[in-house]
């Protein structure tokens, strides 16, 4: 005769018993709400930059027409606020918009999952900056392993648990090689400034990974030179000053020398020093756009002076 204690009996919950199958399933269906802003936090350290640019300018436009057509994706807290997981381009153009709440569908997840699901569900976007991307990997990898079941401690700074590296099972779910996930992560320990050079393409990805094992101070002198004489290290000039840095000889006469040195095939160039030129230019025009608006400048003046020319043969 079996025990009574083995037998497992799984009894109906109250719910289950005075609700029909339609409710049941109804209730696995997911819950859109419209939720104010001002109840709405965003996503600490939200990596992924909210520009007011031409396309927000267009989803302010579309918010308005049609309102916000895909739900955003919030998780509720315990002081009862939400915190936004996904739409943070959508919550800021219902701002602009003087829209007052957002369609949102609240999910149930810790910090760290919210993380991972913050991080997978921006991944999704046609164009990620190597900020982005950088300080995104970073906050997924750290969250991976605090996930229960890993183990709080790895045997390799990037944790390594059941046997499979977290940036090895990171790498098969995004796309990019362990190595490559790494080398993001590492650009995170750049100083603002220099980071902004490598998404703006002023600063090619190796220099600048040579450029993080240099001490801040010496970061910002470098970013100082590069920015008063509008260059960019080589790969070899980034690995002397890296090899200086840990000698303690990298002064800033040696970056001047260093930055200074004519490159393999280096066209000649035409630099602006000073705030005689920076003063010039449009306070929010970025530093990938001065040449063009340079350009521009040039054409007109050449205009002009066309105009005068004429004006003259014309007497």
């Amino acid at each position: 005769m079996a025990n009574v204690k083995d037998i497992e009996m799984k009894l109906p919950s109250l719910d289950e018993l005075f609700s029909s199958q339609e409710e049941r399933d109804d209730a696995k269906l997911k819950r859109i709400y419209e939720i104010p802003l001002n109840e709405i936090d965003p996503f600490p350290d939200h990596p992924f930059k909210v520009r007011d640019d031409e396309d927000m300018l267009n989803l302010v436009e579309s918010v308005k027409a049609n309102g916000v057509l895909t739900p955003a994706t919030v998780r509720k807290k315990k002081n009862g606020r939400y915190e936004l997981l996904s739409g943070h381009r959508r919550f800021r153009a219902c701002q602009l918009a003087g829209i007052d709440t957002l369609r949102c569908e609240v999910v149930d997840l810790t910090r760290d999952e919210g993380t991972i699901f913050m991080v997978d569900s921006n991944f999704q976007r046609t164009k990620i900056l190597p900020s982005e991307k950088a300080y995104a990997y970073k906050m997924r990898m750290e969250a991976m392993k605090r996930l229960p079941g890993r183990p709080s401690k790895n045997v390799c700074p990037v944790g390594t648990n059941f046997g499979v590296r977290s940036d090895k099972l990171l790498s098969n779910e995004v796309g990019d090689s362990a190595r490559q996930i790494q080398r993001y992560i590492r650009l995170t320990e750049l100083i603002p400034e220099l980071l902004d050079m490598v998404d703006e393409g002023q600063m090619a990805m190796r220099p600048a990974l040579e450029i993080t094992f240099i001490p801040k101070v010496q970061q910002g002198q470098i970013w100082e030179f590069m920015d008063a004489e509008q260059c960019s290290p080589s790969h070899a000039q980034a690995i002397r000053m890296r090899q200086m840095a840990s000698e303690k000889k990298l002064t800033r006469e040696a970056i001047e020398a260093i930055l200074l040195e004519e490159k393999p095939n280096q066209k000649e160039r035409i630099v602006l020093r000073g705030d005689r030129f920076k003063r010039l230019f449009p306070p929010d025009l970025p530093v990938s756009k001065r040449e063009d608006y340079i350009a521009a400048a040039m054409e007109y003046y050449a205009r002009h002076r066309e105009r005068q020319r004429d004006r003259g043969d014309a007497r």
